[in-house]
């Protein structure tokens, strides 16, 4: 099926594919649990058709001071249990909902308890950059650590040493067969893949790899303040080419849009924007949909409002693949081979 723009489309590498996954599931479904917060339940769903199985009964609501209340509404003694929750905006709001996600489980005895971040909040601040700063990627992992979680899943972080934040079992899961898949579908001549900035080059380089060794090229910027960078040039040949941006998220969209800008200025035939996370905050859609990209392509990770979809935007789903992962955790199976 071709995708559609400005549509979601179900869609995954066809690599993860497991033939006798339904019939093992249905065996061992009575250990098995699946919950969703209340970021994106329409992905929990998705997740929840591949591994053949309903998320599971609760009860969420708010208290009128803005307290959650979270009650599990079946008996999970001695059950896996998967919470799936993005922390995107309002991310405060979903981190806390997960962290009460996490504690009811482990007061209800669940015997092991993994919470799915399709996209981890907070992820940008996994440093510090000046003086009294917060490591915040680190505090999130402390909060989900101590609230009960004995294992955590997610989705392209920004950097791959968050990981190493977490004190327990960690798998990092990458949107990029998915993307792959979809961009090696309309084959694109003369292709060359290009990092936004030097921090993106390995992804960038991994991504090219896939895409039958694609050259690669770098945007060099500088960065001034938080959400406003000044791109400075093009570092690779560019000309004449279809260029693919590629990055881990899209977020006001000043980053991407201003190298595509840069990318147009230096020849370049066509360019593509490609991200695993549509944060999507203000002005991004103006700047995507202002005509410099042929297209914007994301994933599901985070749910896409009605009134940010454009005309270039393709929404490509990774349900499958984060079914997949869950199924191999749950079976103690290899997650990093359905990457090589």
């Amino acid at each position: 099926m071709k995708p559609l723009r400005g549509s979601v489309v179900l869609r995954s590498a066809t690599a993860l594919t497991l033939p006798l996954a339904q019939s093992a599931i249905t065996a061992d479904n009575n250990r098995l649990r699946l919950f969703s917060g209340s970021a994106n339940v329409p992905f929990s769903q998705e997740v929840a058709r591949y591994l053949g199985m309903d998320l599971g009964p609760m009860i969420r609501k708010r208290f009128a001071d803005g307290e959650l209340y979270i009650q599990i509404q079946e008996s999970i003694r001695g059950c896996d249990v998967y919470l799936i929750q993005p922390n995107c905006n309002p991310v405060n709001d979903h981190l806390m909902e997960l962290l009460i996600m996490i504690d009811a489980c482990r007061r209800a005895s669940a015997r092991q308890i993994t919470a799915v971040i399709p996209y981890y909040g907070y992820a940008r601040a996994d440093r510090k950059t000046a003086g009294r700063e917060s490591i915040t990627a680190k505090l999130v992992a402390n909060l989900i650590t101590e609230a009960g979680a004995h294992r955590a899943i997610a989705m392209d972080l920004h950097s791959a040493q968050i990981q190493g934040y977490f004190d327990i079992p960690f798998d990092h899961v990458y949107g990029s067969p998915v993307l792959i898949d979809y961009l090696a579908s309309k084959q694109l001549p003369d292709l060359v893949v290009v990092s936004p900035d030097v921090g993106g080059v390995a992804r960038a380089r991994a991504f090219a790899k896939k895409l039958d060794d694609a050259p690669l090229a770098i945007i060099d910027k500088r960065r001034q303040a938080h959400n406003v960078a000044e791109v400075m040039n093009v570092i690779g040949d560019v000309a004449g080419k279809t260029a693919v941006l590629v990055d881990d998220m899209i977020d006001t969209g000043g980053t991407i849009a201003a190298g595509a800008k840069l990318l147009r200025d230096e020849g370049a035939r066509q360019v593509y924007a490609c991200a695993t996370h549509a944060v999507f905050s203000p002005p991004a859609i103006e700047r995507l949909s202002s005509g410099v990209f042929e297209e914007v392509i994301v994933t599901n990770t985070i749910p896409v409002a009605e009134e940010n979809n454009f005309e270039q935007l393709t929404v490509l789903s990774v349900a499958n693949l984060l079914g997949e992962t869950i199924w191999r955790v749950h079976e103690d199976s290899s997650v990093s081979s359905m990457f090589r």
